[in-house]
C-alpha cells in the first residue's frame, strides 16, 4: 500500500526529503514513547558507533532513496526493482555471516522471485526508460543500502532489544536528516492538507515506518537476515488479495499459480539444513 500512498503525497503536498524527515522523526518520537513501556537498556560505546554508521545505511540512505526514487519513477517500477533485496541480502550473507546456501535456499529463492514478478507484471504497466531512469537508479540504490543494513546489524539485535536498537537509531537518524529535508518542511503548504493528505502522512508514518520497522528488526532478532528479507515477496501477493477483497481485482489461475510459488518458495527458505552425524 506505501508505493501508491507515498506517491500520491508527492508532490501535491510534501516534497520527498519533507515526506523522508516526517517518516524519521515521527518514528523516532513513537519508538522513544514505547521505550519509556520497555526495560532500559545501556548501549555500550562500541555499539553507539556502529549504530552511527548503521543509521545511514539502514534509515537515512535507505529512505531518502526510497521516497526520492519512488517520486520520479512509477509505483510498479519500485515494487519490481524491490525484488533485488533478497538476492544482496543472500550475497552479503554468504560473504559477511558465511551463512550456508543450500540448494533448498537457492530453489526456494527462485520460487519466490518468480512468483512476485508474475504478480507485478500482471497488475502494472513495468517500463524502464529515460524517463524514470534516475527514480529506479536510487531505488536500486536504496533496496542496496537495506540489504547491508540487515546483513551487518544482525549482530546488535542479538545483544539488545529491537526497542532500545531503534530509538537510537531513529534520534541519530533525525539528527542527520534535519541539514536534508529541514529546508522542504519549512517551505510546505500545511494549509493545503486535507483530510486524506493528513491520512495518508500518518500511514506512512506509522504503518510503514514505525510499525514496518518493528515488526523487520524484531523479526530479523528470530530469524536469518536471507529469511527476513525473503517476506518481501509476500507484498505483491497480498496486494492482490487485498484488491480482490474491495472488489477491484479478480482471482485467476495466474494469480494463483503466482501466490503458490511464493509460498513454497518461503518454506524452501525456512528449512533448516539437515546436520550430518
Amino acid at each position: 500500500m506505501n508505493y501508491s500512498i507515498a506517491k500520491d503525497l508527492m508532490p501535491a503536498y510534501l516534497q520527498p526529503f519533507a515526506l523522508v524527515l516526517l517518516r524519521i522523526t515521527g518514528a523516532g518520537i513513537l519508538f522513544w514513547i514505547l521505550s519509556l513501556f520497555t526495560k532500559n537498556e545501556k548501549v555500550e560505546k562500541e555499539d553507539m558507533k556502529k549504530l552511527l554508521w548503521l543509521t545511514l545505511f539502514g534509515i537515512v540512505i535507505n529512505q531518502v532513496f526510497f521516497i526520492w526514487g519512488l517520486s520520479l519513477t512509477k509505483p510498479i517500477n519500485s515494487a519490481i526493482i524491490m525484488i533485488s533485496n533478497p538476492i544482496m541480502v543472500f550475497v552479503f550473507t554468504l560473504i559477511v555471516l558465511k551463512e550456508r546456501i543450500t540448494i533448498p535456499k537457492i530453489s526456494g529463492l527462485f520460487l519466490a522471485i518468480t512468483g512476485a514478478y508474475i504478480i507485478l507484471r500482471y497488475r502494472g504497466n513495468f517500463e524502464l526508460g529515460s524517463d524514470t531512469m534516475l527514480g529506479d537508479l536510487f531505488t536500486l540504490i536504496n533496496s542496496a543500502s537495506w540489504a547491508i543494513f540487515v546483513v551487518f546489524s544482525k549482530p546488535l539485535y542479538n545483544k539488545y532489544s529491537t526497542v532500545t536498537v531503534m530509538k537510537w537509531m531513529f534520534l541519530i537518524g533525525s539528527v542527520y536528516i534535519l541539514p536534508i529535508g529541514g529546508y522542504d518542511i519549512l517551505h510546505t503548504n500545511w494549509a493545503a492538507f486535507d483530510g486524506n493528505a493528513i491520512f495518508a502522512t500518518a500511514f506512512v508514518v506509522v504503518a510503514t515506518t514505525f510499525l514496518a520497522y518493528l515488526l523487520n528488526i524484531y523479526g530479523l532478532q528470530q530469524l536469518s537476515p536471507n529469511v527476513v528479507s525473503m517476506y518481501i515477496y509476500l507484498q505483491p501477493f497480498l496486494a492482490s488479495l487485498f484488491a480482490i477483497s474491495l472488489g477491484k481485482d479478480k482471482l485467476d489461475l495466474t494469480k494463483m499459480l503466482a501466490g503458490a510459488c511464493i509460498i513454497l518458495g518461503l518454506y524452501l527458505v525456512t528449512l533448516k539444513p539437515k546436520i550430518e552425524k
